[in-house]
């Protein structure tokens, strides 16, 4: 498989200062580390990240961290951060990875089709717009993609309908909904329940304060007739 790459850099020093003068001279800090190994603080080149994320896999492309033409790590790009209004990249944080060993990623799932029960009168929900995989680095797809036309009215899509490509598996329950075709009358129910289930006192609880006694408790004594 074809590898993004990086050039990289050791830094020492840490601290706003240091980060201010490292993107004044055109790198961010970087921070790359794998279980049960010690961090390893670097330095990037932010325009070099920026060509990653513009590739098919973005955040999710196998790289090759080429550090100071000494050691090269593979590597995935785990978070980074941008500033809020320039929109600059500031940090990248890498996971080490083998290519031989599985890896958790997550990625887009794109429905297509109009749903026969949203033609009938339904509504189509997503519960899940990126889905939770595992696979071999070589085996990331870009996006899945499912086709929900035969989809009907109070019909639901769970993980196990899903064609995944080979070696992809979803850390998901085979029965969890990912879509579903739902009616008004559905969704009015199932908010119902779900009032009713959050308005029901425990069982043994005591009446809240005002309620009336329940049947068959004891009435209060009567006042003693005057003389």
């Amino acid at each position: 498989m074809q590898l993004a790459k990086i050039a990289a850099n050791h830094r020492q020093a840490a601290g706003k200062n240091v980060s201010r003068r490292m993107r004044a001279a055109g790198t961010i800090p970087a921070i790359a580390y794998g279980k049960g190994e010690p961090a390893l603080a670097l330095a990037v080149s932010p325009k070099d990240l920026v060509g990653v994320l513009a590739q098919p896999l973005g955040r999710n492309s196998p790289i090759e961290l080429d550090v100071e033409g000494k050691e090269k790590l593979t590597v995935l790009l785990t978070d980074y951060q941008y500033h809020p209004v320039s929109r600059a990249l500031l940090h990248a944080d890498f996971l080490k990875i083998a290519l031989d060993a599985p890896v958790d990623v997550e990625v887009p799932l794109e429905l297509t089709g109009k749903p026969k029960g949203v033609v009938d009168g339904g509504e189509q929900r997503q519960v899940f717009r990126r889905l939770p995989v595992r696979c071999l680095p070589k085996d990331i797809p870009a996006k899945l993609v499912h086709d929900i036309t035969e989809l009907g009215i109070d019909q639901s899509l769970p993980v196990s309908a899903l064609a995944l490509p080979a070696g992809v598996t979803v850390r998901l329950p085979p029965e969890q909904t990912i879509a579903a075709v739902v009616t008004m009358k559905k969704v009015v129910e199932e908010e119902a329940a779900a009032t009713a289930a959050a308005g029901a006192a425990p069982a043994g609880a005591a009446p809240a304060a005002g309620a009336a006694p329940a049947a068959g408790a004891a009435k209060a004594e009567a006042k003693p007739a005057k003389k």
